[in-house]
């Protein structure tokens, strides 16, 4: 599996990944690459069905997005890295931090959904959407997830990164989404965890993340007031410096 990725900062200092938002692509990290490649080897990834990563046919399962990560550290030759990830991306980073514990070095999961199999229809209704009629026809509706009302900034790049993403690949990271419950692993983990989430997430409620850190050994949670699901872009001011202290 060929994922797309890009480095930014020296090449011999520890590595930092970056896993985006399920529909998003590596360029959805602008607001941090600069900022953490003066101290780290960033190499921000797309996922599998996203940006110019390949497009496989779905469904896609946790382990599958894992997995991608995994062979990318083992293309690259890195023995161990920190990671950070927002939505699926959160996901993929507490699948790794369970599955893949040598690998990683340090990580921060923001707004991730942990366990969504009981309750499966939401992602697998919109699966169903996309391949029927495309991103655009759920383009309007994630943004108004992803800000609140009163973000002022240009959302049209974030616009066009959601509607450059394959249908097939969205559609298929929603079925692997559908199917997690990561729950039961938690309690194993070992690497330094952050947890952030918001107080107006509407993809991945507040109520959803904060159990998990004390669920996390030595977890470490913070919640964002006044900010919605795609923090790391309307918020990055607060959020640079947290990633900057728990990955430094």
């Amino acid at each position: 599996m060929r994922l797309n990725y890009v480095e930014t900062g020296p090449a011999d200092a520890p590595v930092v990944l970056l896993g985006s938002s399920l529909g998003a692509n590596q360029t959805m990290w602008a607001p941090q690459v600069d900022v953490l490649a003066k101290r780290f080897r960033v190499i921000a990834f797309d996922h599998r069905g996203h940006g110019e990563s390949e497009v496989p046919e779905g469904p896609y399962a946790i382990d599958d997005l894992g997995g991608d990560v995994v062979e990318l550290l083992d293309t690259l030759e890195i023995e161990q890295a920190s990671y950070v990830g927002i939505s699926l991306g959160g996901s993929v980073g507490l699948w790794l931090a369970q599955h893949a514990p040598e690998r990683l070095h340090r990580l921060v999961a923001i707004c991730p959904p942990s366990n969504t199999a009981a309750n499966p229809e939401m992602w697998t209704d919109r699966a169903a959407q996309v391949r029927a009629e495309g991103t655009r026809s759920i383009t309007d509706a994630t943004l108004g997830r992803w800000f609140l009302p009163d973000f002022k900034e240009d959302l049209e790049p974030v616009r066009q990164m959601l509607l450059d993403c394959p249908d097939e690949g969205y559609a298929a990271c929603c079925e692997a989404v559908s199917a997690l419950n990561l729950l039961p692993g938690l309690a194993d983990i070992t690497a330094p965890v952050l947890l952030i989430t918001t107080d107006s997430d509407q993809s991945v409620p507040p109520e959803t993340v904060v159990p998990l850190a004390s669920e996390i050994p030595g977890a470490h949670l913070e919640i964002i007031e006044n900010a919605a699901h795609l923090v790391t872009y309307s918020h990055s001011d607060t959020i640079n410096p947290l990633l900057l202290a728990h990955l430094g």
